[in-house]
């Protein structure tokens, strides 16, 4: 018994170590052609296959003790078969098999009285069939997008029909099962199998495989020696056709760890990208602001009167249309006095946070950036109108999700916070009552951990007052 285990255990160490030397497709951070999302539902794979095979059959298994059988010459005869496979998960898998061929053997052991009793057996397999479970191995390494080899086993049970012929010493035949005129026998048996699958085209593997079946019976070969039940193996080469639309991957060559890695990396480049795109443009507006001070600096005829003020009020003389105002006095941009507020209280109503609902739920931005997209305008204008019409003031809050820098966050859920507000007051409302912060990862509504609650924690909230 021991030895039979250490010879399956050699076997499928071999096929595994096959799947890790043979070469595997390049890794690389980009969307290949047959990439799917992470946790994406069974409808986004093919999950069906058939197959169709051929090889050889023989009464004789690996797990067998040489020349312990029931004929001490077991012969290799044709076999064929084909099955039908649902993949359930991308390393497991339901597959229901058919097995069919010819079983010989030659030299019965001998009886009680030391004489062969038969020459040759000759069962005609009329089927096997068998429902097994099939566990792929080799679509698990996170380095790889896609194994070109991937080694499986099986394990199951089934049902077959045979018919067992026996060649005597004077050359006759004669069928085993006599008590019935077609001489066929039914059995239960166990299939276990290990094999080698060869990714050769999109949805087409190459399969060698190789099962041991056993019998729950001595009757196989028509002999009943010794108190062990008969066996038979299978060793074949075939093909695999996955079913179902060319543009899907096929779910059992699918490596789903991968694809988490290559969805995170490729976030991660982009992020980075983005700002070092937000860098860049920031280094060029500062040299920009160096080269205005530089000229102004540089340039003295009637410098003074573009920088002097005389009355404090923060708009220099040659601008301010309303000299000489107290100290103190808030002024608009030409200098002039604004009008004093007058204590009015502000009733917001359903209909104005409708307005600020809408304006939220259609407010997008582009990746990584504080650019505002076109069709979340129209819902801003409405905003800007209210703003206008009953001089409300308004808070704005940007967040971000935690993907990045803390400091790389901070300024973007700041910048988009100012974004809003610039493009408000670029349609009428008052500065002076709105108000922009950014919060950065720091005040997060959801966990994340998943790619839904960082959506939701990237954010830019509107509160009216």
């Amino acid at each position: 018994m021991k030895s039979n285990f250490k010879k399956a255990a050699l076997l499928l160490s071999g096929i595994i170590a096959s799947g890790q030397l043979f070469a595997q497709s390049p890794d690389t951070t980009s969307f290949n052609k047959d990439y799917v999302k992470p946790f994406s539902g069974t409808n986004a794979f093919r999950t069906w296959s058939i197959g169709v095979n051929g090889g050889a059959l023989t009464p004789y298994t690996i797990f067998s003790p040489k020349n312990k059988g029931d004929f001490s010459s077991p012969n290799a005869q044709f076999g064929y078969g084909g099955y039908i496979k649902d993949q359930i998960l991308p390393s497991f898998g339901i597959q229901l098999d058919y097995v069919g061929g010819k079983l010989q053997g030659d030299h019965a052991q001998p009886n009680a009285t030391g004489t062969e009793p038969f020459k040759q057996f000759n069962t005609s397999l009329n089927y096997a069939v068998s429902l097994s479970g099939n566990i792929t191995l080799a679509n698990i390494n996170w380095m790889h997008k896609k194994g070109l080899i991937q080694p499986y086993f099986t394990f199951g049970a089934g049902f077959m029909g045979y018919k067992p012929v026996l060649t005597l010493a004077d050359g006759s035949t004669t069928n085993f099962k006599t008590d019935n005129a077609s001489g066929n026998i039914k059995e239960f048996f166990i299939p276990l199998g290990l094999g080698l699958k060869f990714n050769v085209a999109q949805g087409i593997n190459i399969d060698l495989g190789y099962t041991a079946n056993f019998v729950n019976a001595d009757n196989l070969d028509g002999y009943n020696f010794g108190s062990s039940n008969d066996r038979f193996s299978y060793a074949h080469i075939g093909l695999e056709f996955a079913l179902g639309a060319k543009s899907k991957p096929q779910l059992a060559t699918h490596n789903p760890v991968n694809s988490m890695r290559t969805e995170y990396l490729t976030q991660e480049q982009m992020l980075k990208n983005s700002l070092l795109a937000q860098q860049a443009q920031i280094d060029a507006e500062k040299a920009k602001n160096e080269q205005l001070r530089n000229d102004l600096n540089t340039t003295n005829t009637n410098l003074a009167k573009f920088t002097t003020d005389s009355d404090g009020d923060g708009v220099p003389d040659f601008y301010d249309k309303c000299p000489n105002t107290p100290a103190g006095t808030k002024v608009d941009g030409s200098g002039c006095p604004l009008p004093v507020a007058k204590d009015v209280k502000v009733y917001v109503t359903e209909e104005d946070r409708r307005v600020v609902r809408e304006a939220i739920k259609n407010l997008e931005f582009d990746f990584g950036k504080a650019t505002i997209r076109d069709h979340s305008k129209p819902s801003l204008d409405k905003v800007a109108q209210l703003l206008i019409d009953k001089n409300f003031s308004l808070k704005l809050a940007g967040h971000t999700d935690n993907v990045g820098s803390a400091d790389g966050n901070m300024r973007l859920s700041k910048d988009r916070a100012e974004s809003i507000k610039a493009y408000l007051v670029s349609k009428g409302a008052n500065a002076s009552r709105i108000e922009a912060t950014g919060y950065g990862k720091t005040q997060p509504i959801a966990s994340n951990k998943t790619a839904k609650g960082r959506q939701l924690n990237r954010r830019v909230e509107f509160t009216l007052y």
